[in-house]
């Protein structure tokens, strides 16, 4: 088996083409090659949409390099010793978010014939559902996003909730719920802003316009408050999982019955590699996984589900959207006039980013653009 020999990052502040907030204008992204010793390169990347960014790459330019070069150039092999190696620096988070960016360059290497074929393909399609960072949106804008999900042939959407006045918070699922009509389904996401008595009130408030789930609607490390959140609102599935980080917490959410819907993002969980580690997890307890944003890569891991799922795509914030692909290399994934996502039949991931994009977003060593 080949070894690694070499890790190479760099990091890049990436704008938004429809700013997530007044305080989310860009996105960090860190694109990750590993080498092996036989001449081989693989591509990944880590992503964090505000915070952690540059932190995750200088953990990969020092302490993960270190630590990689001479491993086996195995997913899984490398991923269980450079977990190991990192986990008293944190046992997720920071730590997982930057891994995922060598777990995901070896996956590249291991899938010659596409990472949908490597892992074993169930379908040959799923479904998408628009989304978008819009609680500072007003009704009319709001309306209008939810308006070109459905002109796009989408069938499911989600807006984001938890305003201060919940009356004003129902106005506006209400005015989605209109627009979108009754065959569409409709997820609301809370962010983690309420506490447990706010969330109970709220879900009711909502029953109306039938949520098909409420995600994130308490912090996201209150495995207790989501248990009985989920006994005191039954009828209206509870999404979680974005902000969850090992196969362990995963494992805690669903012993003590936390969710009906599990979310992990591929990136925050550490790679492909935890990722499908945590699918069997959800598997035995016959709960679907939806993966969190990322539809180039999220939507070839639904592909391989056991049990359906859905594709997140917030509105111009994929990384095609966002101009980061090579438009000449075959796409990862293809979303078509019916509202359905196709992988592409690419090696690897398929991801090849824009070498002049890169370099005209590449972060220096004091913070500015080089």
């Amino acid at each position: 088996m080949s070894v690694i020999a070499e890790v190479r990052s760099s990091v890049h502040r990436v704008p938004l083409v429809r700013p997530w907030g007044p305080n989310t204008t860009h996105i960090h992204l860190v694109v990750t090659r590993v080498i092996t010793d036989d001449g081989r390169a693989g591509t990944g990347f880590s992503w964090a949409p505000n915070v952690g960014g540059r932190a995750a790459h200088t953990l990969l330019e020092s302490d993960i390099r270190d630590a990689a070069i001479g491993l086996p150039a195995h997913p899984a092999v490398a991923y269980d010793r450079l977990w190991w190696h990192l986990h008293e620096a944190g046992r997720g988070g920071l730590t997982t978010i930057a891994l995922a960016a060598v777990d995901l360059a070896l996956w590249d290497l291991r899938a010659p014939a596409g990472l949908v074929e490597s892992i074993g393909r169930r379908r040959d399609a799923v479904p998408v559902y628009g989304s978008g960072v819009n609680r500072h949106y007003g009704v009319d804008e709001l309306v209008d996003q939810a308006r070109r999900w459905v002109e796009r042939g989408l069938t499911a959407v989600k807006i984001k909730v938890g305003l201060a006045d919940l009356d004003e918070d129902v106005a506006r699922v209400a005015a989605v719920r209109r627009v979108v009509g009754p065959g569409v389904r409709l997820m609301l996401d809370a962010n983690q802003l309420w506490d447990l008595p706010r969330a109970l009130h709220a879900i009711e408030a909502f029953r109306p316009h039938d949520p098909y789930w409420i995600e994130e609607p308490l912090p996201a490390d209150d495995v207790q408050a989501y248990a009985r959140l989920r006994e005191g609102a039954p009828g209206v599935p509870i999404a979680l999982g974005e902000n969850t980080h090992t196969p362990w917490q995963f494992r805690d959410l669903l012993t003590a019955g936390a969710c009906d819907i599990l979310q992990p993002n591929v990136v925050r969980v550490g790679g492909v590699t935890p990722f499908l580690r945590i699918v069997d997890l959800a598997r035995a307890f016959n709960v679907p996984v939806h993966p969190h944003l990322l539809p180039e890569l999220s939507g070839q891991l639904a592909c391989c589900l056991p049990l359906p799922a859905m594709v997140e795509d917030v509105e111009d914030a994929s990384f095609a959207a966002l101009g980061l692909l090579d438009t000449a290399a075959p796409p990862p994934v293809r979303i078509g006039a019916d509202g359905l996502l196709r992988p592409g039949d690419g090696p690897g991931l398929g991801l090849r980013f824009d070498v002049d994009l890169l370099k005209s977003t590449r972060l220096d060593d004091d913070g500015g653009n080089s």
